[in-house]
C-alpha cells in the first residue's frame, strides 16, 4: 500500500507516516509532498498510489485548488482532506470538490483509523451533516471538465500571468498556451481569461470556511 501525505509541517507528516502502518495490515509505504509542486512531481513518480492525505493549506495553492487538481489528475484516487479548519462550510466544501473524507488535525488516533479505513474500503467519512452550496456544485462540475494540464493554466490565469509567462512556468509552446485558455474559457462558459480567473478564485479561502477561534 502507498499513501501520500500531503502537508507542509514536517512534524505533522512525521507523525502520520509513523501511525499510518498501524491502522493497516499490510505494508505501508509513504510518499510525502510539503507544496503544490512536490505534489505535482510526487504523482508524476507515483503511479500506484492507494490513498492521498491532503492538507488544506498547501503552499503554492489556492484554497481549494489543490484538492481539484489531485481529483483531475487522478480522479480514481480517494482524498481524504485535513486540517484545523474544521468548520461545517470548510468540510462541505471538500466535499464538493472531490475529497472522499475530512479530518480535523485534532481528531484523535483511532478516529483517524476509522476514517482512513472507511475511505480506503470505498466510503465517505465526513463530520456531521453538511448541505449543498449550489454555487460551489456548478464550480465543481465545471472544474471537472478540465484536462490536468488546463487546470494547470488555470491556475497561472488566476495569477495573472500572460500566455508568455505561462508557457515559460509550464514548459509549453506559447501557441499550445493559447489553445489550452481557449478550451478553458469554453468549458468553464467564460468570455475571458478575467472571468476566469474570478471563477477560479471561488476556490479560496473566506472566513465562513474558517473555524472560530
Amino acid at each position: 500500500m502507498k499513501i501520500l501525505i500531503a502537508d507542509d509541517h514536517p512534524l505533522l507528516r512525521q507523525a502520520l507516516a509513523q501511525a499510518l502502518p498501524s491502522f493497516f495490515s499490510e505494508p505501508c509505504r509513504i510518499v510525502e509532498a510539503d507544496s503544490l509542486q512536490s505534489l505535482e512531481q510526487a504523482l508524476a513518480a507515483h503511479a500506484d498510489l492507494d490513498l492521498a492525505l491532503l492538507d488544506l493549506h498547501m503552499p503554492g495553492a489556492e484554497g481549494y485548488s489543490a484538492l481539484v487538481y489531485l481529483r483531475s489528475e487522478r480522479p480514481a484516487l480517494p482524498v481524504l482532506m485535513i486540517s484545523s479548519d474544521d468548520a461545517a462550510r470548510t468540510v462541505q466544501r471538500a466535499r464538493q470538490f472531490g475529497a472522499a473524507g475530512f479530518l480535523s488535525k485534532s481528531a484523535p488516533l483511532p478516529l483517524i483509523g476509522e476514517a482512513l479505513r472507511s475511505v480506503m474500503a470505498g466510503g465517505e467519512w465526513f463530520p456531521g451533516a453538511a448541505g449543498e452550496d449550489p454555487q460551489d456544485a456548478q464550480l465543481a462540475t465545471r472544474l471537472a471538465q478540465l484536462t490536468p494540464q488546463q487546470l494547470r493554466v488555470l491556475l497561472c490565469l488566476a495569477r495573472g500571468l500572460l500566455n508568455k509567462q505561462i508557457a515559460y512556468e509550464l514548459g509549453l509552446a506559447e501557441n499550445t498556451v493559447k489553445v489550452h485558455v481557449s478550451a478553458i474559457l469554453a468549458k468553464l462558459e467564460c468570455h475571458s481569461r478575467t472571468q476566469a480567473a474570478v471563477l477560479l478564485r471561488a476556490l479560496r479561502l473566506d472566513d465562513s470556511d474558517r473555524a472560530p477561534q
